[in-house]
C-alpha cells in the first residue's frame, strides 16, 4: 500500500471517528477514547513527527465539533462545557504523549531494522570477497567473471555496472555456504515478486538503492534476471543486459570446461552459442563474445 492510500485512510478515519462519536456515543470519555485509534495508526505507518501531528489533528477536530455543536446544539455528545475543559485538556495531553512515544518507539525499531540489514549486507560482502581471493580464484567462477566482465566491457557498460555484475556472480555462489537467495532477499529488504515487477516497471534509484551497504539492492535483480533468462531464453523482456551476459559467460564456460560431459575448445563453443542467439541468447551479447574471442585469434596469430 502507497504511502498517499494510508494517508487518505488516516484522514478518512478521523471524520468517521468525528461522524460516528457525535451521533452514536453515549458520553465524552467514550467518544474522546476513539481517537487513540488514528493516532496508534498513524505512529505504526509513518513515525513519530507525524504521529503527533495526527494526535494535534484529534484535538482539533474535537475542538471544532465543539464549535459546531454550540452552534448547532442538536446531539451534545463532543460539548464542552466549564466543567469538562479540565478533563479534555488532560486527554489531549495523554493523546499527544502517546502519540510521540508510539512513534519514537517506530522509528528505533525501523532504525535497528536497518542495522541489522546493513551489518548483515555487510557480512555478506567480506564472504563474496572471501570467496573471490580465496576459494574462488582460480576456479570457474572466476572465468564467468573474466568472460562477463571482457563482455560488458566490449558492449560499452559503465564502471560501475561491470562491478554490479562481477558481483552478481559471486553472491550467487554463496550458495555453496548454504546462504540461500531467499537470504539474499531479506537482507537486501526486497522480494522475488518485487524484483519481477522492476523489469516491468523500473524504478528510480532511492537512497537505499545508492547506499554502499545496500548495493545488493542492484545486484539481487540481476542475479533474478538471469534465473529468468535461463529459463525462457532470448525472449525475456524488460531485463538487464547484464542477466543475459551472465547466461552467455556461464553457457560458455560449461562449454569449454567439460561440465556438460563434452569439453569443447573456444571456437567450438563459439560456434554452438551463435547457433542459438535470438533465441536461446541474446544477439547482441553474442555478437560480443564473438569479438572477444576473435581478437583473442588475432593476437594469438600475431
Amino acid at each position: 500500500m502507497s504511502k498517499i492510500a494510508k494517508e487518505s485512510i488516516l484522514l478518512l478515519s478521523l471524520f468517521l471517528i468525528a461522524a460516528t462519536v457525535q451521533f452514536f456515543a453515549q458520553s465524552l470519555p467514550m467518544a474522546l477514547c476513539f481517537y487513540f485509534l488514528p493516532t496508534l495508526y498513524s505512529a505504526y505507518y509513518f513515525g513519530r513527527r507525524h504521529a503527533t501531528l495526527t494526535a494535534f489533528a484529534c484535538v482539533f477536530m474535537v475542538v471544532l465539533m465543539d464549535f459546531l455543536n454550540n452552534l448547532l446544539p442538536t446531539h451534545k455528545v463532543l460539548y464542552l462545557p466549564g466543567e469538562r475543559l479540565f478533563n479534555f485538556a488532560i486527554w489531549a495531553g495523554v493523546l499527544a504523549v502517546v502519540g510521540y512515544v508510539m512513534g519514537t518507539l517506530y522509528e528505533r525499531k525501523e532504525a535497528m531494522t536497518t542495522d541489522i540489514r546493513d551489518s548483515f549486507s555487510g557480512l555478506l560482502l567480506v564472504l563474496q570477497h572471501f570467496m573471490a581471493n580465496e576459494k574462488l580464484g582460480t576456479g570457474e567462477s572466476q572465468h564467468v567473471v573474466g568472460v562477463a566482465t571482457k563482455m560488458a566491457e566490449t558492449m560499452g557498460l559503465g564502471s560501475d555496472r561491470i562491478e554490479l555484475l562481477r558481483s552478481a556472480v559471486l553472491l550467487r555462489d554463496l550458495s555453496k555456504l548454504g546462504i540461500s537467495n531467499d537470504i539474499l532477499y531479506k537482507a537486501a529488504d526486497m522480494s522475488r515478486e518485487e524484483v519481477v515487477a522492476s523489469f516491468r516497471k523500473p524504478r528510480k534509484a532511492d537512497a537505499r538503492t545508492q547506499a554502499a551497504g545496500n548495493s545488493m539492492r542492484r545486484v539481487i535483480p540481476i542475479i533474478v534476471a538471469q534465473q529468468i533468462v535461463q529459463e525462457q531464453g532470448a525472449r525475456s523482456v524488460n531485463v538487464p543486459i547484464e542477466a543475459h551476459i551472465l547466461a552467455v559467460a556461464d553457457a560458455y564456460q560449461t562449454l569449454t570446461s567439460g561440465s556438460s560431459g563434452k569439453v569443447l575448445s573456444p571456437r567450438q563453443a563459439e560456434e554452438e552459442i551463435m547457433a542459438g542467439a535470438g533465441q536461446k541468447f541474446h544477439a547482441g551479447v553474442v555478437e560480443a563474445l564473438a569479438k572477444i574471442l576473435n581478437g583473442r585469434a588475432e593476437g594469438a596469430g600475431a
